[in-house]
């Protein structure tokens, strides 16, 4: 009997081929990008589940408001970390990071910039799952000078991964030993290093600076410990050690701190959620973002359902050509469940024949999805034992949903009125084939609307004033690495013909280097009137430089030489001093993380407002201090010849430092950097967009077909009578635009709210623009009526003597 199923549901496929293949594409094409979206979830939610004792472990966060800024750090205070296992019988275990950028490490005569550096505590292999191939994880980094690096930077430097006992000089003074070596991180990992070097060599580290918050803290919670009860006890944690301090500091309690409502707050983030729901200030790296895997895990479900809609629509509105064989079928005796089952097993061949064409697919398709995503997945090993499972129920699951309709639709015909034709009702009257269209392009619209205010916010954010001029600007990185020859390579450039200023600092308004901390308004230090800002060091020619403009009094001059204890300030900043003209005003800063040392400054000028976060945040306040920092180097370039400009700089920097690798970047590139995820998430909805108003046309497209197909003899005699081309594409089109129109009536205000809601995570947005809702609808419109037209125009210019021959 089975076997009968399959025969005669070939059978059936090969005689309607053309609504064969429309079905067999549409549901790939589905498929093909259900897969790759599922490669992307799954990718999205496994990061750090490398780790085996990943359920039990917890980043410590550090929530502050003070002196007017509320702040969510990733990091926290030095001593937490051990005071964690010193406090509460909860913690098993505790380990700290600590980020301070990159180091430059000899390799033969030449040294070479390695970013991807962190000091770790010994403890780091007790807590995260970390294979060392050589050394002991025990005490590898118990010792001064040690460093664990990773198998392929043992490669790197030593051509083996054996390099436990080598040494490795770091910053042309520092002598390390290397003490282990670890497999390279998962990419799948929310940190990575490629070194880990001893905290003891840090001092900072053994600072019992509660106030100071630097060192990104994990804890290891023992087995069956209940976390909110831990929680629970922060509180009190915070008021004897922070409380303590903070009295010193500003001469008041913790409890008095809060009732000013202020707040030092420590919260626990599992491991698990990192990547995908943490977005605080120091993260170790840049995490992804739980919205995005909702929105395209909804895409992958919607334009699935366009494809089995296709399949449903299709099928019903050819039940009138099968309904004869069901009818003689009945009269022979043929019960309804073989019915049943005869149509689904074409439904389930489809799907079958369907999905090996979308894993092909989405083989091919993967690189290219890998490029949007910015990924690296890929189909292996590891993949088979869950996906070919996940596609046999998938494929069962499709076959049969999608064929359960018109399966039971069809099998439910009356033979007596299927003989005497009266279920020949054609196209018209189906309300359920209606309804679906409408269901298909409401999701098409929906997504074209969807991705214009994607497309729209990134081009308000290119266009958007920042306060700074980010264009022809040059900026070199790890300038430290020159020593006192920094001054010397910046005055050497300043002299080159198509250099127009240059400005000496580690603080750029696109870098991710930041530095935070609080000024009172006078020696009482009122919390009151605290200011908890940015402090960015810079030199005289820094605002030239960056193109921004001084609003109020002076920029730093060289000529004044009480610049070193002056300050400029932004707007922001000026705002929340709460004094009109705050020039020649004097701010107290703390010269010490025990806030036991003040010096007094004076606010020289004001500085125009600038983002200098992304602009999903508000403008916060800025203060400038006339210092020297030898991060970058940046330098503002005529717009002539850039390219033998840089030959210019690179040929001045190894003169300087021949030994040296030269590290640049462009102040516009880095900008767009940090929307780059943004960008990304553009590109693939414009490519899922795409596929789905494919589908949702070869579904209008076959339906056309059929509804034309249907109306032959009408389209003949209604030619015959004189009706001409344009009458009958008309007549023929407008039920199907009808439909098109109550689809944009019902998913344009779903699409507002939606892109609303996403836009309300930037600060700085330029709204939802009537005209990007009518453009989705024309557009839509536009492309129904295309499709709809090719089938109309094809039975309206056809002969009517063929159509009419018969009567």
């Amino acid at each position: 009997m089975f076997k009968n199923y399959i025969k005669t549901a070939f059978r059936s496929l090969k005689k309607n081929k053309g609504f064969t293949i429309i079905n067999v594409f549409g549901l790939a094409l589905g498929l093909c990008v259900c897969m790759l979206i599922v490669f992307y979830v799954v990718d999205e939610v496994g990061y750090d589940a490398f780790n085996t004792k990943a359920d039990r472990i917890y980043r410590v966060n550090n929530d502050i408001k003070f002196g007017g800024n509320t702040n969510s750090y990733a990091v926290a205070p030095p001593p937490l970390a051990q005071t964690f296992v010193n406090d509460f019988p909860e913690v098993e275990q505790a380990v700290r990071f600590r980020d301070r950028g990159g180091f430059k490490v000899r390799k033969g005569d030449e040294n070479v910039q390695e970013p991807n550096v962190l000091y770790a505590d010994p403890q780091i292999f007790d807590v995260f799952t970390l294979p060392m191939l050589h050394g002991d994880p025990n005490t590898a980094l118990k010792n001064p000078r040690s460093v664990v690096i990773n198998e392929t930077t043992a490669k790197k430097y030593f051509n083996t991964d054996d390099a436990v006992g080598k040494s490795l000089t770091l910053n042309d003074s520092l002598f390390y030993k290397v003490t282990g070596v670890i497999k390279d991180i998962p990419k799948q990992s929310h940190f990575t290093a490629d070194f880990f070097i001893c905290m003891t060599d840090l001092p900072e580290s053994k600072e019992d600076a509660w106030l100071s918050n630097n060192f990104n803290t994990y804890i290891l919670l023992k087995k069956g410990s209940d976390v909110n009860r831990l929680s629970a006890k922060f509180p009190a944690m915070v008021s004897k050690y922070v409380g303590g301090q903070l009295q010193a500091a500003v001469h008041m309690s913790y409890e008095q701190l809060e009732k000013g409502g202020n707040y030092f707050r420590v919260s626990l983030t599992p491991l698990r959620d990192i990547h995908l729901t943490s977005n605080r200030v120091a993260e170790l790296r840049g995490n992804g973002n739980i919205q995005y895997v909702y929105i395209f895990s909804a895409i992958a479900i919607f334009i699935l359902l366009i494809a089995c809609v296709n399949f449903m629509n299709l099928s019903t509105a050819r039940s009138s050509n099968r309904a004869r064989e069901v009818g003689v079928r009945k009269v022979l005796g043929s019960p309804r469940k073989y019915l049943i089952a005869q149509f689904l097993s074409e439904s389930v061949i489809v799907t079958f024949i369907a999905t090996v064409i979308a894993i092909v697919g989405a083989w091919l398709l993967l690189p290219y999805f890998n490029q949007m995503a910015d990924k690296q997945l890929a189909f292996t090993a590891s993949t088979i034992p869950w996906l070919l499972p996940a596609l046999l129920v998938t494929t069962l699951v499709i076959g049969c949903l999608a064929g359960s309709y018109p399966a039971f639709f069809l099998s439910a015909f009356q033979p007596v009125d299927v003989l005497k034709g009266k279920l020949s009702s054609g196209f018209k009257g189906g309300f359920l084939r209606s309804f679906l269209v409408v269901f298909q392009f409401s999701i098409s619209i929906f997504l074209i609307i969807g991705t214009l205010v994607i497309y729209h916010q990134l081009k308000f954010i290119q266009n958007k004033d920042l306060g700074f001029n980010r264009d022809q600007v040059m900026v070199i990185n790890n300038v430290d690495v020159l020593g006192n020859q920094a001054k010397v390579l910046k005055e050497e450039l300043s002299q080159l013909p198509g250099v127009v200023s240059t400005t000496m600092t580690g603080y750029v308004p696109t870098s991710g280097w930041r530095n935070s901390s609080t000024f009172f308004q006078d020696a009482t230090r009122d919390t009151k009137t605290a200011l908890s800002t940015q402090v960015w060091d810079i030199d005289e020619d820094y605002i030239g430089t960056m193109g921004m403009k001084v609003v109020q009094g002076r920029n730093f001059s060289k000529a004044f030489k009480a610049d070193s204890s002056s300050l400029m300030i932004n707007e922001a900043a000026a705002k929340r001093l709460g004094v009109k003209n705050p020039i020649n005003k004097e701010l107290y800063y703390s010269l010490d993380n025990m806030a036991q040392k003040f010096k007094v400054f004076r606010i020289v000028g004001v500085v125009k407002d600038f983002n200098f976060n992304s602009l999903r945040e508000n403008i916060t306040p800025v203060v400038f201090f006339l210092n020297e920092n030898r991060g970058s180097l940046a330098l503002r370039l005529k717009a002539t010849n850039t390219t033998a400009l840089i030959a210019q700089v690179k040929a001045k920097w190894r003169s300087v430092s021949p030994n040296q690798q030269l590290n640049y970047t462009f102040m516009d590139e880095d900008f767009e950097r940090s929307y780059r995820t943004e960008q990304r998430m553009g590109g693939i909805f414009v490519a899922f967009t795409s596929m789905a108003i494919i589908i949702a046309c070869l579904g209008l497209f076959g339906l056309a077909a059929y509804a034309a197909e249907q109306r032959t003899k009408e389209i003949g005699i209604r030619k015959v009578l004189g009706a001409n081309v344009s009458v009958i594409v008309a007549m023929l089109s407008k039920d199907f635009i009808k439909l098109v129109i109550i689809a944009i009536l019902l998913a344009s205000p779903l699409a507002w709210l939606a892109g609303r809601y996403w836009l309300q995570g930037f600060a700085y947005r330029d709204g939802i623009k009537w005209w990007i809702v009518a453009s989705a609808g024309a557009g839509a419109m536009g492309i129904a009526f295309i499709t709809i037209s090719f089938q109309s125009i094809k039975a309206a210019v056809a002969n009517p003597v063929k159509s009419l021959k018969s009567e």
